[in-house]
């Protein structure tokens, strides 16, 4: 059982969901537009083993709100305040999208309080420098405006459903058929609860504000699982940034995921524990 809990971080309360204290602590990060309960279809399993503690991102969730102030390496300060300040002694940190980013900044800037890291699908310069050669600028402006209405969940979904997204190449995709229905839900059930505000960086393209990948490896010291999703199937890490952080990282393993999406945790939750556990018992 978790129970949610108030976190004081400098410049915003949190919301950390801990579970029972079965062993050392691991953090989850979620990605953007998400919450904490995201990795429910794994936590049991890790929760064996391991005291979990999920945050909601400030913005998302129960976190408090704050804008300006939705860029990476804000995330990243209140993170890194959790392992300084929250915590008894080193995590593991486990971030998803959004989450991998900011747990490379919170084992650069804290590397003593960082045992080790699980980055799932990193966008890297996906949501970057390449981000205007995608459809996801168009996505995160449809999701603002949903999330500005403040409807019900089933609503939210059915709309969410009906957008239409067009690539650099014409081809023109409907959200409801490429996502199934009870992942729009918990999309939406997030987007419920999410400052509209939390999307206006991705949209601008100013979300790496203040943040320098290059800057942050060489301060990474930890041993660092990398699980890239299919670019085919969605998935965000390319093979270029994916080489990136193995020549950056000094103890890093890759595993891929063929055919498996961006959110590999629900996608393929059994195969991601299999590499997640392995490399958990390895540190």
């Amino acid at each position: 059982m978790f129970r949610e809990a108030s976190f004081a971080a400098p410049a915003i309360e949190l919301n950390v969901a801990s579970g029972p204290p079965q062993g050392p602590p691991l953090v989850l990060l979620h990605g953007v537009v998400r919450r904490w309960q995201d990795f429910l279809p794994i936590a049991a399993d890790l929760a064996s083993r391991w005291q979990l503690h999920g945050i909601d991102h400030r913005g998302h969730g129960r976190s408090g709100r704050t804008a300006p102030g939705y860029r990476v390496a804000d995330y990243a300060e209140d993170a890194a305040a959790f392992v300084e300040r929250g915590l008894d002694q080193p995590a593991v940190i486990y971030g998803h999208s959004l989450g991998a980013m900011v747990a490379l900044a919170v084992a650069a800037a804290a590397p003593d309080r960082v045992r080790a890291l699980v980055l799932e699908d990193p966008p890297c310069e996906t949501l970057g420098t390449r981000i205007e050669h995608t459809t996801y600028p168009e996505m995160f402006a449809a999701w603002r405006k949903l999330a500005e209405t403040r409807a019900g969940v089933p609503e939210l979904a059915a709309r969410m459903a009906d957008v239409v997204l067009t690539s650099h190449d014409g081809i023109r995709v409907r959200i409801g058929d490429v996502r199934d229905a009870t992942s729009l839900r918990f999309t939406a059930s997030c987007l419920s609860q999410l400052d509209p505000r939390v999307l206006d960086p991705l949209v601008a393209g100013t979300w790496y504000e203040g943040y320098s990948l290059d800057a942050l490896l060489p301060r990474v010291k930890c041993p660092v699982l990398i699980l890239q999703s299919d670019a085919s199937a969605g998935g965000m890490l390319s093979d270029d940034d994916a080489e990136r952080l193995l020549r950056g990282l000094p103890d890093a393993t890759r595993v891929r995921f063929p055919g498996v999406g961006h959110l590999i945790h629900w996608e393929a939750p059994e195969l991601a524990l299999r590499h997640v556990l392995a490399f958990l018992e390895s540190l």
